[in-house]
C-alpha cells in the first residue's frame, strides 16, 4: 500500500479542474466539507481522510474519463477541495525537518524548480506533490 504523499504525487488531472479546486480550498472547512462528503459522525484523522478521499476521487475521475452521464463536476470539485485541504492538514502535522516520502529523492537535493517546468509552448507545467500543494 502506498502512502498518501506518493499517491497524490502520481495524480494527474486537468489543470483547470485543479486550479478551481485550489481556489475553493482557500475556504475549506473540515467540519462542513468533510462531513458532507464522508458522512456524518466522527471525523477521521487527516491521513485516513486523505486515503478515503483519494478513493472517492479516483471513482469520479473514472466517470469523467468515461464521459459517464452520472458524472458530477460539482461533486468532483468538492472532493478535490476536501482532498487538498486534508492533504495540507496532513502536511502541517508532519514533524519539522522530516521530508515527505514523495519529495525525498536519494542523491539529490530538493530544489524549488522541482514543482514547475516550462513546456514546449512556454506555459508552466505543474506536476507532483509540490504542485498539488502550491496555490495559483
Amino acid at each position: 500500500m502506498q502512502d498518501p504523499y506518493t499517491m497524490l504525487a502520481a495524480t494527474r488531472r486537468p489543470r483547470l479542474l485543479i486550479r478551481a479546486a485550489r481556489f475553493g480550498a482557500r475556504d475549506y472547512s473540515r467540519n462542513r466539507h468533510l462531513r458532507r462528503l464522508l458522512g456524518y459522525g466522527t471525523l477521521p484523522r487527516p491521513a485516513v481522510a486523505v486515503m478515503r478521499l483519494i478513493d472517492i476521487e479516483k471513482g469520479l475521475d473514472d466517470l469523467r474519463r468515461d464521459r459517464d452521464a452520472g458524472y458530477s463536476l460539482v461533486r468532483h470539485l468538492d472532493v478535490l477541495i476536501a482532498l487538498i485541504g486534508e492533504a495540507r492538514l496532513l502536511q502541517a502535522h508532519q514533524p519539522a525537518g522530516e521530508p515527505t516520502p514523495a519529495s525525498d529523492r536519494p542523491g539529490r537535493e530538493r530544489r524549488a524548480t522541482d514543482a514547475v517546468v516550462r513546456g514546449p509552448s512556454g506555459h508552466m507545467n505543474a506536476s507532483g506533490i509540490e504542485a498539488f500543494f502550491s496555490a495559483t
